[in-house]
């Protein structure tokens, strides 16, 4: 066997030395607030089985896809389920990919143009930043939820681009915030740009059948396009794109990670659809998952911790502990005390913006909530 190449060994080395070198985690058994199945459908033997029964209905016996969606990939299953998205999110179409990662590479590499200018929030995702690398359009950033700073680029740069996109995320996945998305998008509609919200952790979290956060405030028509994530609070595999028809076209001709990749298998796509269902279906799964929010907010503001997280009403609540190694030793005598939370290391966040993210669920009880916060006070405040 070949050396490893050098340049390689010294990243690695770097990583090492800066304490934040990745491991794949072992499978544990421990109380979770790290996953982001929220709504506890990755889990659900009702969505199993259901799913089962939706292929058997339709005599569905194929493993997989058998190729890329515009060759043979296109089975009927694709059909009732992007229906039956669109339906569900209000929107003129819905376009499933393979995953969020996809989603979002697929559109900003084929949508903007050169001559375009995207306006990113800062701390947007990191498939939406490469997904922007590959496209020919000028991209900018600015200031996390800052407006102000928002609106000064749009002014600055709408007479020089043919087409302006906004980017943000509804609910962002690193600190669990959201823009005011009211006013965000009538500055859009001001300045005539066209606006794309990232929904992953807002699916299934917000709205009062879980539709996300820009259709539970009725904004839906605003937006140019939303991406839907299903890895999160639907507990699947998959997203989709929803906006006009005439995206959906554009999208099927010039999304390479569309074009160019083996559709999802009938079985992938029937769990799609199958879940949303049993979101429409089960509203209880939603509100038992805001009263835990709920929940760990009173705990936090009860036990003096409230200025160590940001703001957040989502189901992603982040308390800053700067230093890599300091995060990393809390997080493993979290682990010790039987609490499965993960720490975020820079470079993943800024260096100074590392954190505990603690990741809430329909399925954690009151009593674990009170214990990991507990445990989490007397290990940063000795208390």
């Amino acid at each position: 066997m070949k050396p490893f190449p050098k340049t390689l060994s010294d990243k690695l080395e770097q990583r090492l030395q800066n304490n934040s070198l990745r491991k794949l985690p072992e499978a544990t058994a421990l109380i979770d607030f790290s996953s982001n199945d929220y709504l506890g459908f990755a889990k659900s033997e009702a969505i199993f089985e259901a799913t089962h029964q939706f292929l058997l209905e339709r005599d569905c016996k194929t493993n997989g896809a058998t190729g890329s969606r515009l060759l043979s990939g296109n089975h009927p299953i694709y059909k009732e389920a992007e229906a039956f998205i669109a339906e569900f999110h209000q929107a003129e179409s819905a376009l499933i990919f393979n995953s969020g990662y996809d989603a979002n590479v697929g559109f900003f590499s084929a949508v903007p143009q050169r001559g375009d200018v995207i306006l990113y929030d800062e701390l947007i995702h990191a498939s939406i930043r490469d997904g922007i690398q590959l496209s020919h359009a000028k991209a900018y950033r600015f200031a996390h939820n800052d407006l102000d700073d928002l609106q000064d680029k749009m002014v600055k740069f709408k007479n020089e681009a043919a087409t302006v996109y906004v980017v943000i995320e509804s609910v962002y996945s690193m600190d669990g915030d959201s823009p005011n998305l009211e006013v965000l998008t009538e500055l859009c509609e001001q300045q005539e740009c066209y606006l794309v919200v990232d929904e992953a952790h807002a699916l299934g979290v917000f709205g009062r059948k879980g539709e996300g956060l820009i259709q539970s405030l009725q904004l839906q028509n605003k937006v140019f396009a939303r991406i839907m994530t299903f890895g999160k609070g639907l507990g699947c595999h998959g997203a989709a794109i929803l906006g006009s028809l005439a995206l959906q076209s554009y999208l099927v001709n010039f999304s390479r990670s569309f074009v160019y990749t083996t559709g999802l298998s009938p079985h992938a796509v029937a769990t799609i659809v199958t879940a949303y269902r049993y979101l429409a279906e089960n509203p209880s799964a939603i509100t038992d998952l805001t009263d835990n929010i709920t929940a760990f907010n009173q705990e936090k503001l009860l036990l003096g911790l409230k200025p160590l997280f940001v703001y957040s009403k989502s189901a992603i609540q982040c308390a800053i502990i700067p230093g890599n190694e300091r995060v990393k030793t809390i997080a493993a005598a979290l682990q010790e005390k039987s609490f499965d939370v993960k720490p975020i290391l820079s470079p993943t966040v800024p260096e100074g913006q590392e954190r505990l993210r603690f990741c809430l669920h329909r399925y954690n009880t009151t009593a674990e909530i009170t214990a990991v916060l507990q445990e989490f006070s007397r290990l940063v405040l000795g208390y």
